[in-house]
């Protein structure tokens, strides 16, 4: 049988266990799940019991920066209350700081070595499932780097120091004073933590998304009953305006609407003494895109009493 990637994602989203020992042991099982999980509890390298198979949507994203590079991660946990615990926020702290040290792929960072455990990441997070008692898992992780300039990095709902629900890290390109490349790239990581946008430009801004953008507004434009060409004129309208919302340098810039984002970085090289340039950024929320299991905690507390 073959193993799909799609396969070992959810053998590792289920166990914990790394991506190679995931795809060893659906090969060994011949892509059985269920006795892939028990090849992987044999072997020692999952759980027994059934912490691993809980979701994992609470946590934190953590940011870190080093010279002209930035990372910013993701570390789940089960609950709010084990995000708040001392021994989780400095296990979010160092994954951060060994991302530094790689490429920042999630895979790279997985296997990197946190100092303080001289085991990789991925142990390290198991080690903390058994000493914690809740389902943990290093999920995501993303740098940016730049050769000459700065990347500043942003917390929202801060927790402590470089930690909380929603961390954004943006590459600057400038060869101006520092000061002021810090200052502007603050700014728009606040505006890029508030707006969410989909792209740096529209020219980045996914095909696929546009297009059924497009289609909306082709269907919306038919209603009207007006002739094609006045349906082509108004959907380009609509498109230019989408991009607009969507592109982050097109965007009105949350600090000072009548500008946008990408006026504001070029009025920026008056104070940095030299042209500046966003080059890219990265947005992470925490646990968007995972599906969380919703409870009934009545109908829980009730079957309990029931015994």
């Amino acid at each position: 049988m073959s193993i799909t990637a799609a396969m070992v994602k959810e053998l590792r989203d289920k166990t914990g266990a790394g991506m190679m020992d995931c795809k060893k042991a659906l090969g060994e099982t011949d892509g059985d799940m269920e006795a892939a999980i028990d090849w992987l509890r044999a072997k020692g390298i999952a759980k027994a019991d059934k912490k691993s198979g809980r979701t994992a949507a609470e946590g934190l994203i953590a940011v870190a920066s080093e010279g002209n590079s930035a990372v910013v991660v993701e570390v789940n946990s089960e609950t709010d209350f084990v995000a708040r615990n001392d021994g989780f926020q400095e296990l979010a702290r160092s994954i951060a700081s060994v991302a530094l040290s790689t490429d920042g792929s999630s895979d790279a960072v997985s296997a990197a070595t946190v100092a303080s455990t001289s085991k990789s990441v991925t142990d390290t997070v198991k080690d903390a499932i058994a000493h914690i008692g809740e389902n943990m898992n290093f999920r995501r992780s993303a740098k940016l780097s730049v050769e000459d300039g700065i990347v500043a990095t942003y917390v929202h709902n801060s927790v402590a120091d470089g930690l909380g629900k929603l961390g954004v890290i943006v590459a600057v390109k400038s060869t101006g004073n520092k000061d002021a490349l810090a200052a502007i790239g603050r700014q728009v990581a606040m505006h890029i933590a508030a707006t969410n946008p989909l792209a740096l430009t529209s020219d980045d801004v996914d095909a696929t998304v546009a297009d059924r953008e497009r289609n909306v507004f082709i269907e919306q434009a038919r209603e009207s009953g007006k002739p094609e060409a006045i349906i082509e004129k108004m959907v380009e309208g609509r498109m230019r305006k989408f991009y607009e919302e969507v592109a982050l340098l097109s965007q009105a810039f949350v600090m000072n609407p009548d500008q946008t984002v990408g006026e504001a970085v070029k009025a920026s090289a008056a104070e940095a003494g030299a042209p500046v340039e966003v080059a890219g950024f990265v947005r992470f929320q925490l646990g968007e895109g995972i599906e969380k299991e919703e409870s009934d905690f009545a109908a829980e507390v009730a079957a309990a009493v029931k015994g």
